[in-house]
């Protein structure tokens, strides 16, 4: 045995202990919002589910297959390298033109994921010299992305202006740049962060805004994300100059995007790691996305459902109304979280228990994302579970 091994078991046997190993678990999703799940004990499960990030069920939808299809058949599988080595693919450019338009952006650029596009982006707009200012609760990959840049780094509290404000007045002058990071809504959640004041901030102390509007994009704002949708609530201006996203959640395909000026977007090209070395999209997921695309600027009531749903289940269970199709049932302990996801499992529901770091010491949850495809039945039915055998449990 190496001395290799022996740390990643005595990894692994720590977090056993503390109920916090991961495992991947076998699962075939299928077109309705349900899921067949490998059982321990053989052969599989129909479950429905509710904790895919695939809020318009878009992924399985017909023509966004047959766009992919296509484009296998057309282009091949793979990119065969970086897109600066074998050259920028044609759908590239469609699709960043489409995304740029629909953000009301000058340019737009598209990354292999999501988390690409964080840690990509913060390390070229920022470095030593500069000031960083993160959500405490924002994705890992912003504190990532904010870590690599090497600069003075500042984890806020949640939402909290004074904070943010704080900060700003204190250090601010002592740095060449300032970025202040945070997520458009928050994924453990489900809230949305004020963007209206930190616009405010943000213009005040001479600091750039960036979202990540990951759990926004597609649903929020008639589709365009949480930038649109805070404009509409507030009597001020929303000026995100940097909106990055996904093209895995609402939009059902795979990548991810940074919409801001001509400018930053060019420089961006030039020197974001994360986009010069590593290998182009396969043409199938920047095909899937332009169709995505398509039925999400078309189908506003297709696209107002998860929300719809959110909302009709928050009713039932007697939480506050949410904010996004992301719903939060805290219950504190990992055993207990555990403990609820495996009852629902039971039952025939997928809802994964939310533990640390993924979320903070002591916040372990249930977290119940609601999509188009899910059937008022199905709701109601999860509601009685929750609300007469899991939150019960939680307050005992």
């Amino acid at each position: 045995m190496s001395s290799l091994d022996d740390f990643a078991r005595g990894k692994l046997e720590d977090l056993d202990q503390r109920s916090l190993r991961r495992r991947l678990v076998t699962t075939e999703r299928t077109t309705d919002g349900r899921a067949f799940r490998a059982s321990p004990q053989g052969g599989r499960r129909q479950l429905v589910s509710f904790c895919c990030n695939d809020y318009l069920n878009l992924s399985q939808h017909a023509d966004v297959k047959k766009a992919a299809i296509a484009a296998v058949s057309r282009f091949g599988a793979g990119a065969g390298a970086s897109r600066h080595v074998t050259g920028n693919h044609p759908l590239y450019e469609e699709l960043e033109t489409r995304l740029a338009r629909f953000k009301e952006t000058e340019a737009a650029v598209v990354f292999g994921s999501g988390y690409l596009v964080n840690l990509g982006v913060v390390p070229t707009l920022a470095g030593r010299r500069d000031l960083l200012l993160v959500d405490e609760l924002a994705h890992a990959c912003l504190h990532g992305g904010a870590q690599l840049a090497g600069g003075e780094m500042v984890v806020y509290r949640h939402n909290d202006m004074n904070h943010v404000r704080e900060v700003l007045e204190e250090r601010r002058a002592r740095h060449r740049h300032a970025l202040i990071l945070t997520d458009g809504v928050f994924s453990m959640d489900g809230d949305l962060a004020p963007l209206q004041a930190l616009t405010a901030l943000a213009e005040q102390y001479d600091a750039w805004l960036m979202t990540d509007d990951a759990h926004g994009f597609g649903i929020m704002g008639d589709g365009r994300g949480s930038t649109m949708a805070a404009a509409r609530r507030s009597e001020g201006p929303v000026h995100v100059p940097l909106q990055m996203g996904t093209l895995s959640k609402a939009v059902g395909s795979y990548g991810g995007y940074l919409c801001a000026s001509r400018s930053v977007v060019d420089f961006v090209k030039t020197r974001a790691r994360t986009l010069i070395y590593t290998t182009g999209l396969p043409p199938s997921a920047l095909a899937a996305s332009l169709a995505a695309l398509d039925i999400i600027e078309r189908d506003g009531a297709w696209r107002d459902k998860p929300l719809a749903h959110a909302r009709l289940f928050a009713e039932l269970v007697s939480l506050p109304a949410p904010e996004s199709p992301i719903v939060p049932v805290i219950l504190g302990h990992t055993e207990r979280a555990l403990d609820a996801s495996a009852l629902l499992e039971e039952r025939g529901f997928l809802v994964t228990a939310i533990r640390p770091p993924s979320v903070p010491e002591g916040t372990a949850r249930l977290r119940f994302t609601f999509t188009s495809a899910h059937g008022e039945s199905d709701i109601r039915r999860l509601a009685h579970i929750v609300r007469s055998e899991i939150l019960p449990k939680a307050a005992a």
